[in-house]
């Protein structure tokens, strides 16, 4: 039991809730509505379980670094409170759950699953190589839209499926900026160890501005996703709400202050990802 603890403190099991809107918003969409209780049930299972190997894997291939970080030295497999073995296990207990959930889901999901093995596993490598690292962890986690909606509809590649690129896309930039906005914390450490954070390469100014750029993008993708599915003013009123949250986010972090940078790396986005869920759902029952 102490494992178990150590190992949901580890990859932040409880913070699943406020990954969980990606998914069900792709789902609702989908059915245009509340779809069968069947799907919601492994879609949920779905989103836990990748969500649970993406930040285990992410933990293990970071160790070492976080080992050295004084922000993340008290973490669980940086002090050695679990051991990498039981994080294996639970990466494979993960993948199998996806796989098993996938396979329930529909024969589209069970083909798409290769594709999100590979972003889940290689994510956490691309920070030692690339600064677009911080995109590439947004489109794994923009995944969830295209694995739900296709989960429902069975199909993801004719022009009816645009919606949910488009979804896709927004969810993406949208992590992609918190997430460049969350590595200024980390500048100093990022360039003593030779990380692709945007950050650490271009200095907190720059880096700020290209977050800046992806919520503006992420707010007009947003936008667009509204008119294309007449989705009406129930579901405008969570895209303003958005906006002025994403554009509160960046009021509180500045270039030379990043003392309210968990508040807007976690408060505000999680408040998004709840507004968003629930407008859109208003707007599909009022439809």
């Amino acid at each position: 039991m102490q494992r178990l603890r150590a190992f949901f403190e580890l990859i932040k099991f409880e913070h699943t809730v406020f990954a969980l809107p990606f998914a069900y918003l792709g789902m609702l969409l989908a059915a245009g509505g509340w779809p069968s209780g069947r799907d919601f049930a492994w879609i949920t299972v779905a989103m836990a379980a990748a969500r649970t190997l993406g930040m285990s894997a992410n933990r293990w291939v970071d160790r070492w670094q976080d080992a050295r970080n004084p922000r993340t030295a008290s973490r669980p497999l940086a002090t050695g409170a679990i051991q990498p073995r039981t994080v294996w296990i639970g990466m494979g207990i993960s993948a199998l759950v996806l796989a098993v959930a996938a396979w329930a889901l529909g024969p589209l999901t069970f083909r798409l699953l290769p594709g999100a093995y590979l972003f889940l596993l290689v994510y956490p490598f691309t920070k030692r190589f690339t600064v677009l690292s911080h995109l590439v962890l947004g489109m794994t986690d923009g995944l969830a839209t295209l694995g739900a909606w296709a989960a429902v509809r069975d199909s993801l590649f004719t022009p009816a499926d645009l919606p949910a690129w488009v979804l896709f896309a927004a969810v993406s930039l949208w992590i992609a900026g918190f997430d460049i906005i969350y590595a200024c914390q980390d500048i100093e450490f990022d360039r003593q160890e030779g990380l692709y954070s945007a950050p650490a390469r271009y200095g907190p100014a720059v880096a700020l501005r290209l977050s800046s750029i992806c919520h503006a993008l992420t707010t007009l993708l947003l936008v667009a996703l509204g008119l294309l599915m007449n989705l009406g003013w129930a579901y405008a009123l969570g895209v303003l709400l958005t906006a002025g949250l994403l554009a509160y986010e960046h009021h509180l972090v500045r270039p030379t202050d990043f003392s309210r940078l968990n508040t807007a790396f976690f408060n505000i986005n999680s408040v998004i990802s709840v507004v968003l869920l629930l407008t859109t759902m208003t707007a599909l029952l009022i439809a």
